[in-house]
């Protein structure tokens, strides 16, 4: 090996060497680091039961306190502040809640036990994280419980105490005037917040007043937004509108546009013509000017029907003229409008009318009457209800349904009528006249009749067996139109008497009427009475009344092919009228004189001696 080679060697080992005792050294430095740090752990850990220093609850410090301590610390704190009073302030208005109001209840358990978590874990690791709190303090919170239902009230109160919305410039009219109000900023209650805040400071010991989260209500609408509207408002009053229809005309002046003149309801939006008094104009204008449609109607003479023909009418189309009178009201010059006009179409018109098919007399009938002019009356009221009804194809006729409640607001008077079999005066008597010439004129008329109800007493000027009453709403008269036209139920009332026509296409229906004679069905009943200026015995019949009664009638339609299209009968039972008799008082009695005994006479002796 030469000398070079050799050098080079012993070169290596001793860097070899140095690298070694570097590794060493480092490696004594980092292990004595580590036992420091391992000893200062060791001596800052402290107890792991205990909270470490530095932290607060609510504002409270706990550290060194174990968690029985902490909470029943805070727990006494808390109660001692359940009632009293938290301000919460909201600008200039102040309002004081108490805790206990709300049911608040802090989760102070669960707290304590954030706090204890914090300064825990392993001994040494435990130790330098209760460093870092004596460095750093923490503070926690409780999460806090409350009475939903009761919060939610309350913040409501404080919402309608608090809450002033926001107004938007408008305009308004004073006499011919347009003025602008001016926008007003308002405040608002953001209630989600205030929710929260309310339930924490409440749960917490803090008793300093607490502002309430409330937002700018800033309105939208500025009196610059509402210069041209308000320009052209005051141009519709500046001057009147002649209105016109054809030649003829009419002034709507100043004062008259005015009153019209509806102003935007929220600030913006367009100007109207309308409202009240605009309505009440337009429909005297209608009343002026309109002609109204005339449906197509029936006229009879006897058997005969002619159709009175229909009629267009015309009426004024309000929406029209009062945008017009704007338009006209709105130009500087040539303020001129137009009165538009709209047909009206008559609800049956001649050519419906004629396709009804109503062209003669399908059925008749004609009762006598008489009585006081209540009755009459009565009769007269009722026939006029009835009169003109049209019965389609297949629809029923109701007379109740037609008639509706017989009440003194129509007109009805008191009456003589047949109430529970007895005859007494009440609202509507007579009515039963109209209603059974009716069904008298749909009987000859062939057609089916669905509700009929007889009297309860026999009343003779009627046709046996073929009366029919009503009472609102439960007994009714009904009868269908089974052919294929249209009926039109007809009245004429005379002084005496009631025609009741029932005018349709003629269909030459047979009637075949065989009718039972009245039977007795059970004697009248007696009723006796004493009348004390009758001698004894004595015996007075005013009333000799009538028994119980019944009949019925059968009707047979035929067709005019001779087919038989109904046969019906119609039983009528009739109630009786009690015999009313007056008897004199029984004959009083003498009372006999006792004979006297032994004992009498001898004493009447005595007494003559």
């Amino acid at each position: 090996m030469s000398v070079r080679e050799q050098a080079s060697e012993a070169h290596v080992r001793r860097r070899e060497s140095g690298v070694r005792a570097w590794h060493v050294r480092v490696a004594v430095v980092a292990f004595l680091l580590a036992a420091a740090a391992v000893g200062a752990g060791l001596v800052l850990d402290g107890r792991a039961d205990r909270i470490a220093s530095g932290i607060r609850i609510a504002g409270v410090p706990v550290g060194g306190l174990s968690r029985e301590q902490a909470i029943a610390r805070l727990e006494r704190r808390s109660a001692r502040l359940q009632s009293v009073p938290l301000t919460f302030v909201a600008g200039d208005d102040r309002f004081t809640i108490r805790p206990e109001e709300l049911g608040v209840e802090p989760d102070w358990p669960s707290a304590v036990d954030d706090a204890l978590a914090r300064g825990g874990g392993f001994a040494v690791f435990r130790g330098y994280r209760r460093l870092g709190l004596r460095l750093h303090p923490a503070s926690y919170e409780p999460r806090v419980n409350a009475y939903d239902a009761a919060v939610a009230y309350e913040v409501s109160v404080l919402a309608s105490k608090i809450d002033r919305p926001h107004v938007e410039a408008r305009l308004v009219r004073r006499g011919l005037d347009i003025r602008t109000i001016p926008a007003r900023t308002g405040r608002l209650l953001d209630r989600p917040a205030a929710t929260r805040l309310v339930v924490d400071s409440l749960g917490g010991f803090s008793r300093r007043p607490v502002a309430l989260p409330v937002r700018i209500d800033a309105p939208t609408i500025t009196v610059a937004d509402l210069a041209q509207t308000r320009a052209l408002a005051r141009r519709v009053v500046s001057a009147p509108v002649d209105l016109r229809r054809g030649a003829a005309g009419l002034v709507l002046s100043k004062r008259q546009l005015a009153r019209m003149l509806v102003l935007p309801d929220k600030g913006l939006g367009q100007l109207l013509i309308g409202g009240r008094y605009a309505n009440a104009y337009f429909a005297g204008l209608d009343r002026k000017l309109a002609r109204p449609a005339r449906d197509a109607a029936f006229s009879v003479d006897g058997g005969r029907v002619t159709i009175v023909p229909s009629r267009t009418g015309v009426a004024i189309d309000v929406a029209r003229t009062a945008a017009s009178v704007l338009a006209a009201a709105e130009r500087l010059r040539n303020r001129v409008a137009t009165i538009a006009e709209v047909l009206v179409q008559p609800a049956r018109t001649t050519a419906r009318a004629r396709a009804m098919g109503i062209t003669g007399v399908v059925g008749s009938y004609e009762t006598l009457f008489g009585g006081i002019p209540n009755r009459i009356h009565n009769v007269q009221l009722v026939a006029h209800l009835v009169d003109n009804k049209l019965i389609a194809p297949g629809a029923t006729f109701s007379f109740n349904g037609t008639t509706g409640a017989r009440t003194a607001d129509k007109g009805f008077v008191a009456a003589p009528v047949i109430i529970n079999g007895e005859l007494q005066t009440a609202l509507g008597g007579g009515v039963c006249q109209v209603s059974t010439t009716v069904f008298n004129a749909a009987y000859e008329a062939g057609l089916p009749i669905t509700a009929r109800t007889n009297h309860a007493l026999y009343i003779s000027h009627y046709p046996l067996g073929r009366d029919a009453t009503v009472n609102y709403p439960d007994t009714d008269l009904k009868f269908v139109n089974d052919t294929p036209h249209w009926l039109l139920l007809r009245t004429f009332v005379g002084s005496s008497s009631l025609v009741v026509n029932i005018y349709g296409a003629p269909q030459r229906r047979r009637v075949v009427t065989e009718t039972s004679p009245l039977q007795f069905v059970a004697p009248a009943p007696i009723e006796r009475t004493v009348d004390a200026s009758l001698k004894p015995g004595e015996r007075v019949v005013d009333d000799y009344g009538v028994p119980a009664q019944s009949t019925w009638v059968r009707r047979k339609v035929y067709a005019p092919n001779g087919k038989l299209l109904y046969d019906n009968t119609w039983y009528s039972n009739y109630v009786a009228e009690p015999k009313l008799v007056r008897i004199g008082p029984p004959a009083k009695k003498h009372k006999a004189r006792p004979k006297p005994s032994v004992t009498d006479l001898q004493q009447q002796i005595t007494t003559m001696h």
